[in-house]
């Protein structure tokens, strides 16, 4: 393909992307579809990645390389809905949907975290049209629909003119040392390099400098290069340079003015939420989607870059004129990338977000138990931090749940390496069943990452964002049937969903002592229903509920029944149950008289 004939193609997607802005489109009829988020059981996929249904908008594809575009769009989801129901899938995450910045540094915007015009579709995905039918389709199948949203970032719209000489730059400036054979008189200058495009952090603002010393503040200047969409953003208000902080690449994620105000680095211009139009802009083009497609929920991305007070305005906003246009419990959890229990849940106080994507969990126990072998006795210390940490009261106008019910659970995502990836063998596929169970039983909703149903193994990004279609969209898998037979268990059994979370049995010990990996807990709901749920997540011997003499003691009596497979245990009027299991097996117990085979 020629550069000129690239150049028509790619103005002419554009055109027609035009066609799609939100302010020349009349609204949909929008409905509330769901009652309760915590029957839901959520897929996060990459549109990309999933499923390609439509060959006319493969264009900048390179299927040889991951960080490139590889053609799934929205129609390849319609076409594997079936695939989805089969899985037991009840909410599909989906990308971002916005236009974004093409291409950048040999890296393409596949992701949809580099926006550019907030008003319009990303033509690489369809139009309009296919967003609303994948979004109906959906909803006839009783299907939710969640869109992943950015209010932290655009992606890189403008360069710093740090020299003023009104072009984007890079250079080194400086002689450093004397080189080999220099003259010992020769001067010196320290060596420096200067990068227009993602200039290191500077509490100022990016400054200007030229030969003769320092200039003042660094002029922005927009890009002008529609054959890659890095044009002027939309909507207008982020044309004015006030509209971003300006302050260049955060060094350091631990210093509290880099984290809220530093551009993410890659060159992505950090915007200045607390700019009362910007924060009426943001509210406004994520409502416009909800009005425009009848979308039920927003994962929010890098909730952690920006304040506090942000998040007391655009969350209560939202819901208010989403519920005016008629759509009630409209669900919105947020990513904050971190370890720290205290910093996720500080995002669900009052005011503030239904749930956060419960990374705490995903490291402390997902990781360091189920993969690592590390004492089980780590769920408890995470749930004795859970109930200082994370907001008890549902939110205003919100899902009508606490923020604490309603952690999004997850093993993996498109930032963290895969949960088989170092090791995708027997033990390791044990070791996913084990985790996978625990996800589906605990409470919370469950967030299952596209591909772990095939096995998928890749490590960092982007190789854990592999194209699901190199799998065949195979359903008779045994990590396939397993995920699809928990989904089946987990809306049976309502316990499941709704019940209270009681830790019965964790263990301290990690060595060869008869409890080392056994976990153990009750789910009850105020009517009855119940479910005790054991685990093993040692892949490397048997354990058993007890210790020393000591012996679980549940609040069950008479006999329990295993829906995983077939056993039964009988509980005494004292309670003590002792289960051994063997590596990585897993136990669902209910009532006998409400036992049905899966």
């Amino acid at each position: 393909m020629t550069r000129r004939f690239a150049i028509l193609l790619l103005a002419t997607l554009s055109l027609s992307c035009a066609h799609d802005a939100l302010g020349d489109q009349a609204h949909v009829e929008v409905q509330t579809h769901v009652d309760d988020w915590r029957d839901q059981i959520i897929y996060q996929l990459l549109v990309d990645r999933f499923a390609n249904g439509d060959a006319h908008n493969d264009w900048r594809v390179d299927p040889t390389a991951l960080a490139r575009y590889q053609g799934g769009d929205w129609q390849g989801v319609i076409d594997q809905l079936d695939y989805l129901e089969a899985l037991g899938v009840t909410a599909l995450w989906i990308s971002p949907v916005v236009l974004n910045v093409d291409t950048d540094a040999g890296i393409d915007g596949y992701h949809g975290y580099w926006a550019v015009d907030f008003t319009r579709v990303n033509p690489h995905f369809g139009d309009l049209a296919t967003l609303r039918r994948l979004v109906d389709e959906c909803h006839a199948r009783g299907m939710l629909i969640i869109l992943d949203i950015v209010t932290n970032h655009l992606g890189q719209v403008f360069y710093y003119d740090v020299n003023q000489n009104g072009q984007p730059d890079e250079s080194t400036q400086g002689s450093g040392s004397i080189a080999p054979g220099g003259s010992p008189t020769q001067g010196t200058s320290p060596v420096a390099r200067i990068n227009e495009f993602d200039p290191d952090f500077d509490i100022r603002g990016i400054q200007s400098f030229t030969s003769l010393g320092p200039a003042g503040p660094a002029p922005v200047r927009f890009f002008d290069m529609p054959e890659i969409f890095r044009v002027p953003p939309q909507p207008a208000i982020f044309q004015d340079p006030n509209a971003y902080n300006r302050r260049g690449r955060t060094l350091n994620f631990d210093i509290e003015e880099q984290l809220l105000l530093g551009d993410f680095p890659g060159g992505l211009k950090d915007v200045n939420t607390r700019n009362a139009e910007v924060r009426e802009a943001m509210v406004q083009v994520y409502v416009d989607w909800v009005l425009q497609t009848d979308l039920d929920g927003f994962r929010i991305d890098t909730i952690k870059h920006v304040e506090y007070e942000f998040w007391e305005f655009f969350a209560p906003e939202v819901r208010r004129r989403v519920a005016a246009a008629g759509k009630t419990n409209f669900f919105m959890f947020g990513e904050a990338f971190d370890g720290r229990d205290d910093l996720i849940g500080s995002f669900t106080q009052p005011g503030r977000l239904d749930s956060v994507f419960y990374f705490s969990q995903k490291f402390r126990v997902f990781d360091d138990v189920f993969r690592n072998g590390g004492p089980t006795s780590n769920i408890q210390r995470l749930l004795e931090e859970r109930a200082v940490n994370y907001g008890q009261t549902p939110q205003e106008g919100g899902i009508g749940v606490s923020p604490d019910e309603v952690l999004v659970n997850f093993l993996d995502n498109h930032d963290v390496p895969r949960f088989l990836f170092e090791n995708d063998g027997e033990e390791g596929v044990r070791e996913l069943h084990a985790a996978l169970t625990y996800l589906f039983t605990e409470d919370g909703i469950p967030c299952l990452y596209y591909g772990t149903e095939q096995r998928f193994n890749g490590g960092n990004d982007p190789s854990n964002r592999e194209p699901l279609w190199r799998s065949g969209y195979a359903t008779d898998g045994e990590t396939f049937q397993h995920i699809a037979r928990l989904s089946r268990i987990r809306r049976h059994y309502r316990a499941l969903t709704h019940g209270s979370f009681e830790l019965v049995w964790v263990s301290d010990r990690s060595g060869d002592e008869s409890d080392a990996g056994v976990l153990a807990f009750e789910r009850r709901t105020p009517e009855g229903e119940y479910a005790l749920v054991v685990i093993n997540a040692r892949s490397d011997k048997a354990s058993r509920t007890s210790f020393e003499g000591a012996v679980m003691e549940v609040t069950a009596r008479g006999t329990l029944r295993d829906v995983l497979g077939d056993a039964s245990f009988g509980v005494g009027a004292d309670g003590l149950l002792d289960v051994e299991l063997g590596p990585n097996e897993a136990v669902i117990l209910v009532p006998e008289a409400e036992h049905q085979a899966f």
